[in-house]
């Protein structure tokens, strides 16, 4: 696959494949200017935790290399970077790669430090592509041969640097030569399973099915799932997990019909200052999202439509998280402080 995310030093802008024109057509968008970032991550043009976190990590380096010249450069950058990291609240990866780029940017010098903030980019796009592929191998044992996998929304390779987190453990599964199949829930409203996560798999030769939201306590019902695996854009320090709006439901129906439901993020995803999922905010987007679709309006007019974009699943129903250290085990708050502690002195 093409890179999807990609910094174009001779433009000095970010090309973006846009997620919001696949599966029909496959369009790059270059963010010239860093405000053309914050809007790309606003608009999903990209989206995904680790590819946001990226995506606005490239943007801090152009928001230094645009105030390099001003006079008050550091208030002003201080202030750019406020500005992406509130482009999306939930996904705790912007924020992480802002952090990390305002360290490097907090400096005495007459200047921004534009070469070790590109340098802090680039290593940030790197780091993110070999710990997806860290997760893979540490998940691909979940998946035995002949399973069939259900996922919702997508955390594939549009979603990180490239590999992919929950769609890393089925790539790795598949690598091994295991016959796996999966079933991708549509995810209403943008269909973020049904456009990109079929979309990737279907390129890579890896079975797939495209199943509606509301079918999942069907298809566990029936014995046609194994297990199922997603993402995360943000997990408590006690486990609880948001991730796209109808994942609880599905680790719930999980639950009742005794099917391992499987977290896979980095350890960066984990907040260690929300305590619990209470403590994570949650999107609620626009609400032409449910009302229009392909641009028509779906709904009666003066409806007005609910339109969180995540839930939070509680931990008690996640049989693993998978990440780049280890699968995390139940209880998570003792796990999870160990992997950031070894992550931390690493």
């Amino acid at each position: 696959m093409t890179s999807h995310i990609r910094f174009d030093s001779a433009a000095n802008a970010l090309v973006l494949l846009d997620q919001r024109k696949l599966p029909l057509r496959e369009e790059f968008l270059a963010c010239s200017t860093s405000e053309d970032v914050i809007r790309a991550i606003r608009t999903m043009a990209v989206r995904g935790a680790p590819a946001i976190g990226v995506a606005a990590a490239w943007g801090c380096f152009m928001a230094a290399n645009e105030l390099r010249d001003c006079a008050d450069w550091q208030n002003e950058l201080q202030k750019r970077y406020a500005e992406i990291g509130a482009a999306r609240p939930t996904a705790v990866n912007l924020a992480w790669a802002v952090n990390r780029m305002a360290e490097i940017a907090n400096s005495p010098a007459q200047r921004p430090p534009l070469a070790e903030l590109h340098s802090e980019a680039a290593r940030i796009q790197t780091e993110d592509i070999e710990i997806c592929k860290a997760i893979g191998a540490n998940g691909a044992p979940l998946i035995q041969d002949g399973d069939t996998v259900l996922t919702h929304c997508n955390a594939g390779s549009l979603a990180t640097a490239g590999y992919g987190t929950a769609l890393g453990v089925i790539r790795a599964a598949a690598a091994e030569g295991k016959k796996i199949k999966v079933i991708a829930d549509e995810t209403r409203p943008l269909l973020q399973g049904a456009r990109l996560t079929a979309w990737e798999l279907h390129k890579e030769g890896i079975p797939v099915a495209i199943a509606c939201d509301n079918a999942c306590a069907l298809l566990l019902g029936k014995g046609m799932v194994n297990l199922i695996i997603t993402g995360a854009d943000r997990i408590a320090a006690n486990g609880d997990t948001a991730n796209k709006i109808g994942t609880c439901g599905a680790a719930i129906i999980a639950s009742h019909f005794r099917i391992p439901f499987y977290i896979a993020a980095p350890l960066s995803t984990i907040d260690l200052k929300a305590e619990t999922g209470a403590e994570i905010p949650v999107e609620e987007r626009s609400q032409e999202e449910v009302l229009e679709f392909a641009g028509a309006r779906i709904a009666p007019e003066g409806v007005r439509a609910l339109n969180f974009a995540f839930d939070i699943t509680p931990a008690p129903l996640i049989s693993g998280i998978v990440t780049e250290a280890a699968i995390l085990r139940p209880p998570y708050e003792a796990a999870i402080r160990k992997a950031m502690r070894q992550a931390a002195h690493g």
